[in-house]
C-alpha cells in the first residue's frame, strides 16, 4: 500500500531498529580492520592496567638521584616509597592539610598533588634536607622551643611551609591580607596565619606555630 505521496508506508519496530543498528555497527569494527589488511598492521594500544615508566632525575636534598618511575607516582610517593624519605607525609592526599609540603626550587609545594616526572632536574628540599638532630634548622629549634607542635605529624610541612613562606615576604610577595599592594609585606601574625593556612595542625598548635616563625623572622630581619 502507498501513501499519499506515492511511497510505500513505513512503520519501524523496534526489532528493526535493533537489527540495523547492530548491522551498522558491524561494519563499523571492520571497515578499521580491512584497513589494516590492506595498508599493514596498525600501532597496538598498550594493554590496559599496564604502568608507563620513565626516568626522572631529581636533586633531593643536595644529592643527584635517578629513579625510573610510573608516570603516575606523584612527588610524595617518589620521595616516600623510592627514596625513604619519610619526613613528609600523606595526609589528607587530595592537596587539602599541607602535611606532604616540601620546597621545589625554593618554593612550597604540596608534593602529593604534583607528579615527579614533572619536576626533571629540579632541586627538591624535605624536612630532613633541611636539618637534623644534631645540627636543627633555626626553624625547627624554634617549633621545639615554642613547642609547635603535638603529635608531630603535620609539623614537617609546617616547617618546610613557614621557611619558604619568609622567603616569600623577602620577596615583596603579597597576600590576601596584605594593606598596601605597592609596599613590602610586613610580617604580622594576621600575615602568617593568613600565609600559613594551607597548612593544619590537628592539635591546635597554632598560636604555637606563629610565635616560632615570629622568632625566626625576627632574626632573619
Amino acid at each position: 500500500m502507498e501513501n499519499e505521496m506515492g511511497s510505500p508506508d513505513f512503520e519501524p519496530t523496534r526489532r528493526g531498529l535493533l537489527a540495523g543498528a547492530a548491522t551498522a555497527t558491524s561494519f563499523a569494527a571492520a571497515g578499521p580492520a580491512g584497513a589494516q589488511g590492506a595498508g599493514g598492521s596498525a600501532a597496538a594500544a598498550p594493554a590496559a592496567g599496564v604502568p608507563v615508566l620513565s626516568k626522572v632525575s631529581l636533586m633531593v636534598n643536595g644529592q643527584r638521584r635517578e629513579l625510573e618511575l610510573d608516570t603516575r607516582t606523584t612527588l610524595l610517593d617518589a620521595l616516600r616509597e623510592h627514596l625513604q624519605l619519610t619526613g613528609s607525609k600523606k595526609g589528607c592526599d587530595h592537596g587539602q592539610c599541607g602535611a606532604c609540603t616540601v620546597m621545589v626550587d625554593g618554593q612550597r609545594v604540596l608534593s602529593c598533588l604534583t607528579l615527579a616526572v614533572m619536576h626533571e632536574g629540579d632541586e627538591v628540599k624535605t624536612i630532613e634536607g633541611l636539618g637534623q638532630p644534631d645540627s636543627l634548622h633555626p626553624m625547627q629549634a624554634a617549633f621545639v622551643k615554642h613547642d609547635g607542635y603535638q603529635c608531630g605529624y603535620c609539623t614537617p610541612g609546617q616547617i618546610c611551609s613557614s621557611v619558604a613562606m619568609l622567603e616569600e615576604i623577602k620577596a615583596g610577595v603579597p597576600s590576601h591580607v596584605t594593606a598596601d599592594l605597592t609596599a613590602a609585606p610586613q610580617l604580622t601574625a594576621d600575615e602568617i596565619r593568613e600565609r600559613m593556612s594551607g597548612n593544619i595542625c590537628r592539635c591546635g598548635a597554632y598560636s604555637n606555630i606563629v610565635d616560632a616563625i615570629t622568632e625566626v623572622a625576627g632574626r632573619q630581619a
